[in-house]
């Protein structure tokens, strides 16, 4: 699988072919705008990123983030795009999942569209308690529900940045081989919220039609967290800029 570095993070090209790997745990996360701007301020987030076997680059501002800064092009990935492709591989196979996340109600939703959509797929849900953060109880409850149904993937959806602290903290004890932190997509496949058409995704404006549905939810996600992005980037260019300056003046001097 290729990758892009990209300011400390190893950006998924193609992700695809090492999801058919069985010789190893492999663990999926996303990265967005926001999610970027919250692990450089938070170090278990950005320990948790880092250690992605797939990160994939779930937003434009990344993508061009990442072409200002490297150079390099790359295509957005979005985890509802990972999630459709797993459960089509899962189809195929007859394989197992498990959903750890969300309300009992959009995973009741889950389930009924499951069967509809992949009836080859034996699936597994599980509902924590609603709090801030976990605690020991909670979290074992979580690991035994999980490796009780033994699953050949885990989606996991808690939001960012609690769904891959925890995913990092419990990713050994979990028996299966690979899990992947998808954060909305619960919703989006429970039908809870709708993810915009094909058509804004292929103008790149997903997130201002996202934003517009829900101002007062996604306002600090898309203007906040914009504006402290812009800076970051802007910011680590100038660094880049600086360091390649300097090893060119002393290239130059030997």
């Amino acid at each position: 699988m290729s990758q892009i570095d990209f300011l400390g993070y190893s950006l998924a090209v193609n992700p695809f072919p090492i999801i058919l790997d069985k010789e190893k745990k492999i663990i999926i996360n996303t990265i967005n705008q926001n999610a970027f701007c919250v692990a450089e301020r938070d170090l278990l987030f950005k320990s948790a990123l880092q250690a992605s076997d797939i990160l994939l680059p779930d937003g434009m501002s990344i993508v061009k983030a990442c072409k200002y800064i490297t150079g390099k092009r790359l295509k957005k990935i979005a985890g509802a795009d990972m999630h459709n492709y797993l459960l089509k591989m899962l189809n195929e196979t007859k394989g197992k999942c498990f959903y750890l996340g969300a309300s009992q109600e959009t995973l009741n939703k889950i389930a009924i569209r499951m069967q509809n959509e992949y009836p080859l797929i034996e699936t597994g849900y599980y509902s924590p308690p609603y709090k801030k953060s976990f605690d020991e109880k909670d979290i074992q409850t979580m690991v035994k529900n999980i490796n009780n149904f033994s699953p050949d993937i885990v989606f996991v959806g808690l939001t960012a940045p609690k769904q891959e602290k925890l995913v990092h903290l419990i990713k050994e004890n979990i028996e299966t081989r690979l899990i992947c932190s998808i954060g909305a997509v619960f919703d989006f496949y429970a039908g809870t919220i709708t993810r915009p058409s094909e058509f804004w995704i292929n103008l790149n404006l997903e997130w201002f039609i996202r934003f517009a549905k829900e101002p007062r939810r996604m306002w600090k996600r898309y203007l906040y967290y914009g504006a402290i992005f812009t800076y970051d980037i802007i910011v680590a260019k100038i660094k880049t800029i600086n360091y390649l300056k300097k090893e060119i003046d002393k290239n130059s001097n030997i």
